[in-house]
């Protein structure tokens, strides 16, 4: 059965198109969970957060828009294992060539946007320490700007200031490449 009508059942809260949903989905969403967590989720929460995306979703299924399944769960896998990281506090590794991006949906993606990611990845790694750390922190392991201050000793105006230099930066660099 594919997504639209699935999604078109859920809509009427039917039970078997939801269980469908799960089966079909659980291993994308576990994999997307996974890989934002970076080792810094145990099993079992993980578990969890794959759980709630789809109790998320069996409460929000009056407003789903059918052609947007697919879509709407990895989003909302992102953010639940986003709000998840955020209150733990687990050490972590800031190096950009160890982050695993493949939360299921690269291989969607056309030639170009994968190029840009790798173009981007390629400027992050000229970008000198403290910041690239910063931005790291910030936006791959999606920590707040105090939890970053904390671990970095610095005020959390510097942070907030380094991260939008950085940005700036990178944002002139794609520019200057073309994006």
């Amino acid at each position: 059965m594919d997504n639209q009508m699935l999604a078109a059942r859920l809509k009427q809260h039917d039970e078997q198109a939801f269980e469908q949903i799960i089966q079909k989905y659980t291993p994308l969403i576990s994999t997307i969970v996974y890989n934002i967590a970076s080792g810094r989720l145990q099993h079992q929460d993980i578990e969890e957060v794959v759980t709630d995306v789809f109790v998320t979703l069996w409460r929000n299924a009056d407003g789903l828009q059918t052609d947007k399944l697919h879509s709407y769960l990895c989003c909302i896998a992102k953010s639940r294992v986003k709000d998840r990281l955020r209150k733990e506090n687990t050490p972590v590794l800031m190096d950009i060539d160890e982050i695993d991006e493949s939360d299921g949906t690269i291989l969607e993606m056309d030639y170009e946007n994968q190029t840009l990611r790798e173009e981007l990845r390629q400027e992050i790694r000229c970008i000198k320490q403290p910041d690239r750390e910063i931005l790291i922190r910030y936006y791959y392991y999606y920590q707040s700007v105090s939890k970053i201050a904390h671990a970095l000793e610095m005020n959390v105006e510097t942070v907030k200031s380094k991260l939008k230099r950085t940005r700036q930066k990178l944002k002139e660099a794609l520019q200057n490449r073309g994006y």
